[in-house]
């Protein structure tokens, strides 16, 4: 591809070209940016070139993606990506803010966030000849993986520690892969992912390693850009409708779940292309939100450092549960570079928030609710107020986690099948 020139490590700043390196720095063991022909693609391409796109997926932006248009007939890797994002009228009164949209993830092939970046990862193995892909994961990406290597005819390795929630495990097995479960945590797995794919030579899909993930990651930029088409906030724009009004000045502030920190880097990764393409004069604040119980990246940003000391994670939300994040210092640097933060939620911040989202009409994992029990923090800190755009991230869908999800509503009565006992309850 004429776009994708090499790798610049993120730490060491140390680059590399397409063919020298697969994963992390050879020099510091840093995690790799994708470096783009931003000069090429400007003279090539305008935004109205994308934007006036039919195909809603990832792939309109191929202009601006290291890889190649996956081949073949339509599958579930062609439609990765151009997810819902909503007006949720009854949360922003609940909330007294103006400005509040959801981006609903939960609308991908494998009902998660994740799809984006495995969508890339397998076309990229396509093109490299990599016969068997291999990934750690609490579930999330693994079935991401596991959805798009079947999609595209390719075989898929799964480690995931055997406390990842049976709904994510039955997704891994029903798409055909090979699933191993770890008696240990996503660390351990991810570990030991790395140990095999250099022993059998398979190619590593780990969040965080493969350079590649950010890059599908990246692609919910590029719509949030899209949807900010119609009226200025800063250098970006925001859509019109019937409940928006005129915004001055103003910045969006995204918020979004983090764990070990690749969603927020990739999301930051997708603004700075675009500003380095001149589309966008200001990148959105970013705000990373992480359960207090996995929060190593919110205590480092804390001590204003690019430390990250592991932690020994245990909340609800799986798949932000992480001991050590891997792309912790690109995190980092998404929230300190935007004029964002990081805020912690507790465990039943984050239930609860599950359960304000159900009664707008969006069912979200425990992760995913995360945003809204930042957003909440957020206004209850002063960081945010009624005249503040907001958008939220829902990463993935409440039938994940079933289990979780139970715990953040009242159970159903049971009751005779008699008028009499039901007038006793209504």
């Amino acid at each position: 591809m004429n776009n994708f020139i090499g790798y610049r490590c993120s730490i060491c700043d140390q680059t590399y070209g397409p063919n020298e390196v697969t994963y992390i720095c050879l020099k510091c063991g840093g995690n790799l940016d994708v470096e783009m022909d931003y000069e090429y693609i400007q003279k090539k391409y305008q935004p109205a070139d994308i934007i006036s796109r039919s195909n809603p997926s990832i792939w309109r932006y191929l202009p601006l993606l290291p890889v190649s248009a996956p081949a073949g007939d339509l599958t579930p890797l062609h439609v990765v990506g151009g997810t819902p994002t909503f007006v949720l009228p009854q949360l922003k009164e609940k909330l007294g803010m103006k400005y509040v949209w959801l981006k609903d993830e939960n609308r991908n092939p494998s009902a998660s966030f994740k799809d984006r970046a495995s969508a890339v990862v397998v076309t990229r193995a396509i093109e490299i000849g990599a016969e068997i892909l291999v990934t750690a994961s609490t579930g999330n990406a693994g079935a991401a993986l596991a959805c798009m290597a079947a999609a595209a005819g390719q075989k898929a390795v799964i480690f995931a520690p055997k406390s990842a929630p049976p709904a994510k495990v039955a997704q891994l097995l029903v798409f055909g892969a090979r699933v191993i479960l770890v008696d240990g945590t996503y660390d351990d797995a991810f570990d030991l992912s790395v140990s095999a794919a250099r022993e059998f030579g398979w190619y590593c899909r780990n969040t965080g390693y493969n350079p590649f993930t950010a890059e599908g990651k990246k692609t919910a930029a590029f719509e949030i850009w899209e949807f900010m088409q119609n009226q200025a906030i800063g250098g970006m724009r925001v859509s019109r409708s019937a409940d928006t009004v005129p915004v001055k000045d103003v910045r969006l502030t995204l918020f979004v779940p983090v764990g070990d920190g690749n969603i927020i880097s990739g999301i930051h990764k997708g603004f700075k292309d675009l500003r380095a393409l001149g589309w966008i004069d200001r990148i959105p604040r970013i705000i990373g939100v992480q359960a207090q119980g996995s929060a190593a990246i919110a205590n480092a940003f804390e001590a204003g450092g690019e430390d990250i000391q592991p932690v020994k994670a245990n909340t609800v939300a799986d798949s932000i549960s992480v001991n050590l994040p891997r792309d912790g210092v690109r995190a980092l640097r998404a929230a300190r570079e935007t004029g964002g933060t990081y805020l912690t939620v507790s465990d039943p911040e984050i239930l609860q928030a599950i359960s304000t989202l159900g009664k707008t009409g969006i069912f979200a994992e425990p992760a995913g609710a995360t945003a809204l029990a930042g957003l909440e923090k957020a206004k209850e800190q002063g960081l945010v107020d009624k005249e503040t755009p907001v958008m939220l991230l829902n990463t993935g869908s409440g039938l994940k986690d079933i289990k979780a999800a139970m715990q953040a509503v009242n159970p159903a009565p049971i009751i005779a099948p008699t008028l009499a006992d039901l007038k006793k309850i209504l």
